[in-house]
């Protein structure tokens, strides 16, 4: 006699075993859910993927539309969601292109130079969201007349010029940039250095001046082009930039000069070879030279340095050939043909670095600008900012000059 409820729990154990794939089109088995039912997709057990990327991008632009006296130096700011900016057209009142480019972290887009004054602009910006939609949005504004005041301003680099491996690209400012106002300058002060080498802007206390260098003396060959873009900004109390200021230039070999009191002498190292030793008067005891990491700043054949209107009847005043600037104070490496026997024995100088006219011949023919000068051992401090002195100071204290953040790892 067949066992019929054994043979039902058989057949039900079966039918929950056989894969649901495994079910004909007349024998689909029952949906649990009532969208499935109705002939939805089925729902998936995996978590909802993030829809943020088929959200159209969002754009918003400064200076905003009907915006007037607008600085010449602005830059049109971008604050983008979902998306990224791709194009950025500025045209002037005539629908002539400026160029530009945006900034690495892509916040604005800079002009490549100075916009005009009383002038109409229109920027036209396009941003893709990440599904490929694109999104377009436009601002009108009109520039500022021109000031009234202006801080001057200058660069120690110029085009085609090549230069030595300690040469600190140099900005000056007058009147001096007060503290509150330097990030904002700073950040319109762009360096870049071919091969790539890190570096930072630092302020000398009074603000006439800001130097920028690398951790390291520049690689020789190390192309520098720089762009002091203050046109126009505003630099504290009504004050607003002259005009915009830039150079391309290169730099050469690596010469040093490392001068010992202790020894009297200088010795010369061309990429890394010593390549000559000479003997060196410096300052006398009541006119010591300055000890310290200093830069050739300038080179004349001959000069005249007449010291009578700051000496009186003490002072005195000379011809001299073959001067290389070193401070502003007056220390120079120069010719000294009147000190020849004291040179490697005894200081007899006012302060400079003495040597003979041969020797001061052939230095004069071998160096650059910004060849590193060191003068060590004689007792008296380099004053920093007396002369190009951002290698006088550790990389970490030169750091702290900066008025934007500095990565800690940078050096």
């Amino acid at each position: 006699m067949v066992d019929f409820r054994r043979c039902v729990a058989i057949l039900l154990a079966l039918a929950v075993t056989v894969p649901l794939a495994a079910c004909s089109d007349d024998e689909k088995p029952a949906l649990s859910n009532p969208a499935e039912a109705a002939g939805a997709a089925p729902a998936s057990s995996a978590l909802p993927e993030s829809t943020t990327a088929a959200l159209p991008a969002t754009l918003a632009l400064t200076p905003a539309s009907g915006k007037k006296n607008v600085p010449v130096s602005t830059e049109i700011g971008l604050k983008v969601s979902n998306g990224e900016v791709t194009s950025v057209k500025l045209t002037d009142a005539k629908g002539k292109t400026v160029a530009g480019k945006l900034r690495d972290d892509k916040s604005s887009w800079v002009p490549a130079k100075t916009l005009a004054t009383e002038q109409t602009y229109t920027a036209e910006v396009t941003a893709t969201a990440g599904n490929g939609a694109t999104t377009t949005s436009k601002t009108k504004f009109t520039t500022m007349g021109a000031p009234g005041r202006r801080t001057g301003t200058g660069l120690y680099l110029f085009d085609d010029h090549t230069y030595g491996v300690a040469m600190p690209v140099v900005a000056e400012f007058s009147p001096g940039i007060k503290k509150a106002d330097r990030a904002a300058v700073q950040k319109r002060m762009f360096v870049e250095t071919t091969p790539s080498q890190p570096g930072t802007w630092s302020w000398t206390a009074s603000g006439t001046q800001a130097y920028y260098r690398a951790p390291e003396y520049w690689q020789p060959g190390t192309t520098i082009k720089v762009r002091i873009a203050v046109g126009g900004l505003p630099t504290g109390k009504g004050i607003y930039g002259d005009k915009d200021r830039s150079a391309t230039s290169k730099i050469g070999r690596k010469f040093e000069m490392n001068v010992d009191n202790a020894t009297k002498k200088m010795t010369v190292v061309q990429n890394g070879k010593t390549v000559k030793t000479m003997p060196v008067s410096l300052g006398k005891k009541s006119t010591p030279s300055s000890s310290g990491h200093m830069v050739v700043m300038e080179k004349m054949s001959q000069t005249v340095f007449d010291t009578t209107d700051t000496d009186g009847a003490s002072g005195y005043r000379t011809t001299i050939q073959y001067a290389q600037r070193l401070t502003w104070s007056g220390q120079y490496i120069h010719s000294a043909p009147w000190s020849t026997g004291s040179q490697g024995r005894t200081n007899v100088s006012h302060g400079c670095v003495n040597v003979s006219p041969s020797n001061a011949r052939w230095l004069f023919d071998k160096t650059l600008i910004g060849d590193p000068v060191t003068v060590k051992g004689t007792g008296d401090k380099l004053d920093y900012g007396n002369g190009w002195t951002p290698w006088d100071v550790s990389w970490k204290k030169f750091a702290e000059g900066s008025a934007l953040p500095v990565p800690a790892d940078l050096g």
